[in-house]
């Protein structure tokens, strides 16, 4: 009997790819944030496989993503050479299947549940989603908190203007756009040594990218509470003022490519 499409049912829900980047995420993986990520995505319907793209982390993190792979089907582990955040990003996405990829980090200051708040946009034709974490930054220092606000403001003077907060490492993109957009950022070109764990002002390029070649964005407040226990990325004082100055010549760099109309010109997916 051939079944006509009323008869067959409901279609299969289309499968998300949750790509995790990792570097030295030891104390984080300890206290159990895969247990998280895992129970979530199991009690809802949805299809899902969650990608961990290890950054060449010198501490235990790869081989307690790999055992923990080995117990979980639908949990892939990627053991990749050093290259920064936005290399391991899209590393997970080239090995990502699904149809919508979100990239969150591992200390789940987020939780995966807000990803819930995100994927409706999908439907309503946005190709990139993200998540805002508010003005309240629970668990922020005064400091950071105070060099966020001024990051945001000298930012939204002169980039995405419509955008709060591009900074919130919890994102979700059509997974054929996310492949096109990641060769084309600047981080890319440069070619450059990585050392620690290198975070770039990625996301102001990837969003700037998107929103000129005609993408609708959609940011949405999520849950956010640091929740950051690692020890081991080479963060503090004086990692998060060389990143903030990092993050101050990357927007810089932006604003020089497009006077020379870099953006104008797209390189191929690489994946």
């Amino acid at each position: 009997m051939v079944h006509t499409s009323a008869e067959a049912g409901p279609a299969a829900p289309a499968l998300i790819s949750i790509v995790i980047p990792c570097y030295n995420e030891e104390a984080n993986l300890r206290r159990g944030v895969l247990d998280e990520v895992v129970d979530y995505l199991a009690s809802q319907e949805r299809a899902w496989e969650l990608v961990i793209a290890d950054d060449g982390s010198s501490d235990d993190s790869l081989a307690l993503c790999q055992q923990f792979a080995q117990a979980h089907r639908r949990v892939h582990v990627l053991a990749l050479p050093h290259g920064g955040k936005p290399a391991a990003v899209y590393g997970g996405i080239c090995a990502a299947q699904g149809e919508i990829v979100l990239f969150t980090d591992m200390d789940q200051s987020t939780p995966l549940a807000e990803l819930e708040k995100l994927l409706p946009w999908f439907e309503r034709g946005y190709g990139v989603v993200i998540g805002s974490r508010g003005l309240k930054r629970a668990g922020f220092s005064l400091g950071r908190r105070v060099a966020s606000r001024l990051f945001r403001l000298a930012r939204g003077l002169v980039l995405l203007r419509e955008i709060d907060d591009t900074q919130c490492g919890f994102k979700a993109l059509r997974r054929e756009l996310a492949t096109e957009l990641f060769p084309n950022l600047s981080f890319f070109a440069a070619q450059a040594a990585h050392t620690g764990w290198t975070v770039s002002a990625f996301d102001v390029e990837l969003l700037y990218l998107a929103q000129q070649w005609g993408v609708p964005i959609k940011e949405v407040e999520v849950e956010w509470r640091n929740r950051d226990v690692s020890t081991t990325k080479g963060r503090g004082k004086s990692q998060f003022m060389r990143e903030s100055l990092e993050m101050a010549r990357q927007v810089v760099a932006i604003l020089r490519n497009r006077a020379a109309g870099k953006y104008r010109l797209r390189e191929q997916s690489q994946c």
